[in-house]
This record gives C-alpha cells, sequence and structure tokens, in this order.
C-alpha cells in the first residue's frame, strides 16, 4: 500500500515510516523543511512538499495515495485553541478528497481528557460539547459516514528514544525552568504510557485491518503514577522533588496546567483483541530512567 504521512518525520512518524517500509508499504511523508526532507528521504520514503496549513498539499497527497496516517499536530499549547482549528481544517481537507473511497485514515487523539479518573476504553466516546481544543477524533471519524475507511489511534505519553515522552517532555523542560519537579497533592494521579515502537506497529495494523469508525489505543501500560514520573525527571535534572497543591498549578505548569494533576489511565485490552496488536516494549519508567534518556 501507497500512504501518505503528515509528521512522518516527526517523533512518532519516524518510528511508524521505519514499521510500514519495513512491511512492505511504501511511504509518501509530508515535510515542511529541507531537513524533514532530507530526513525522509533517508529512511527510504517519498517525499511530499507542504505543511498543515497547505491544505491543497493535503489534499493531493491524500488523493493520490492508497491510505493516509495523520500524525502531524502543531505541539504549541499556549495556542492550543488555535493549533486544534489548524488540526480540523487539514482533517477536513483530506477526509473531503477521499470520501467514497473507502480508503483507510487514521487521525491521532489522545487517551486524556475523555473521562478523568477512570480508565478510559476504546468504546468511550468523546463528548463533543467538552472544552477540549484538539478535535481530530471527532472530525476525522464523521468520514466513516461518508465512505471513508476512518479510524482514529488514542495516544497516551509516548516515550522511546530521542528523549521525548509526550508531555513528559514539557514537565521536564519546566522543571529545568523552575529549579525544581513537581507533581500536585500526593502524586497518586495516573498517565497511560506506551513505547513509540509499539505505537507504530498498532498505526500499520490500523492500516492493514482496522475498521470504519474504529478506535484504537496504543496504550502499552494503563497508569503510571505522577509521582513516579515527576521522581525520574528530579534525578535526571537533579533538583528538588516538591508536592504543590492544585491552586498552584497554573503558576508551575503554566499551558499544561489544564493536565496538571488529572488521573488518566487507560487500557487497549479491546484494541489487543480487536487488532492482535500486543505492546512488547520496555516501559516508561524503566525507559525514561535511564541515563542520559533526557541528555540535551
Amino acid at each position: 500500500m501507497r500512504v501518505f504521512i503528515t509528521g512522518a518525520a516527526g517523533f512518532i512518524g519516524t518510528a511508524t515510516t521505519r514499521e510500514l517500509l519495513a512491511n512492505g508499504h511504501q511511504v509518501v511523508g509530508l515535510a515542511r523543511s529541507d531537513a524533514n526532507a532530507e530526513a525522509l528521504k533517508k529512511l527510504g520514503a517519498e517525499v511530499h512538499r507542504g505543511s498543515l496549513e497547505d491544505l491543497e498539499s493535503l489534499k493531493s497527497g491524500a488523493k493520490e495515495t492508497d491510505g493516509t496516517i495523520h500524525c502531524a499536530f502543531i505541539h504549541d499549547f499556549a495556542k492550543f485553541a488555535e493549533n486544534g482549528q489548524i488540526d480540523k481544517r487539514a482533517i477536513e481537507a483530506m477526509g473531503d478528497v477521499l470520501e467514497g473511497s473507502n480508503k483507510p485514515f487514521i487521525v491521532t487523539s489522545g487517551t486524556g481528557l475523555i473521562a478523568p479518573g477512570v480508565t478510559v476504553t476504546e468504546d468511550m466516546r468523546r463528548d463533543d460539547g467538552a472544552p477540549v481544543p484538539r478535535v481530530s477524533e471527532q472530525a476525522g471519524l464523521a468520514y466513516a459516514k461518508r465512505g471513508v475507511r476512518a479510524m482514529a489511534i488514542r495516544l497516551p505519553q509516548v516515550h522511546g528514544g530521542d528523549g521525548k515522552a509526550g508531555l513528559i517532555t514539557y514537565l521536564l523542560q519546566g522543571a529545568r525552568a523552575k529549579g525544581a519537579a513537581a507533581y500536585v497533592g500526593d502524586g497518586s494521579a495516573r498517565w497511560a504510557a506506551a513505547h513509540r515502537l509499539d505505537v507504530a506497529r498498532l498505526y500499520r495494523l490500523a492500516l492493514e485491518k482496522g475498521t470504519a469508525n474504529g478506535i484504537y489505543h496504543a496504550v502499552g501500560e494503563e497508569g503510571v503514577s505522577m509521582r513516579e514520573i515527576i521522581e525520574v525527571i528530579g534525578r535526571a535534572l537533579k533538583v528538588p522533588v516538591v508536592s504543590i497543591a492544585l491552586e498552584q498549578a497554573g503558576d508551575y505548569y503554566g499551558p499544561l496546567a489544564m493536565f496538571a494533576g488529572l488521573d488518566m489511565p487507560a487500557s487497549s485490552a479491546l484494541t489487543q483483541q480487536r487488532l492482535g496488536w500486543k505492546p512488547k516494549e520496555i516501559g516508561l519508567i524503566a525507559d525514561i530512567g535511564q541515563p542520559g534518556y533526557f541528555a540535551g
């Protein structure tokens, strides 16, 4: 299958590109810069120049291939609402040209902010009225009623090389700036996690076997406590680990305060059953706790 991937040169996109190429697929990767284009060429992918705001490039990429995986998102939480709308327009541009084709169209969402404190499953749908700026899941799955094999993959905190780990990367940056690593309350809030190589395999399996309107969870661990995560960050940076009250989260976490203290566990039992996917890579704490993981 010839597959168009947005974010193909990114943290998760790179692993997904490699996974697809290793399993006999061809990859056409969206590249917004010369550096991204060069990285994709080295991977063995075809380069498609454009960006999330260049809707014509997205339309042609989706139309001229056999399937589309949308991994890209502008991760600037200070402009979360604006970037959510850019993402929505990008999804609609690709979805419109896929209408009636029955081609696979995978969008990327998250396991968080669905039902805090509850172990989220694939059968739990997002509330359209929820105040979450990123609406990729709702926008993408709408095309399942328009003749597209539209699916959503929900991501937890993704780790696995390159010194990144989802929102945890931003927590590390904040701890470095503040001179202390902080969790809210007793630190018992949980975040689901997965290794990016496991995530990449799930994208491939969904592309090959997923069903229209399907939601799949790339969850390797249902919930890792924030205290464990913050303690790793403290050790990595050699800064104090402290507890703060929820009322202090805005000052400490900044734009990430919406996630502070939220208990966000998630299950992948249904995904494993439906797609035959089994996470097998190293766990979050063992991985990010390795010396030098966050170097640089």
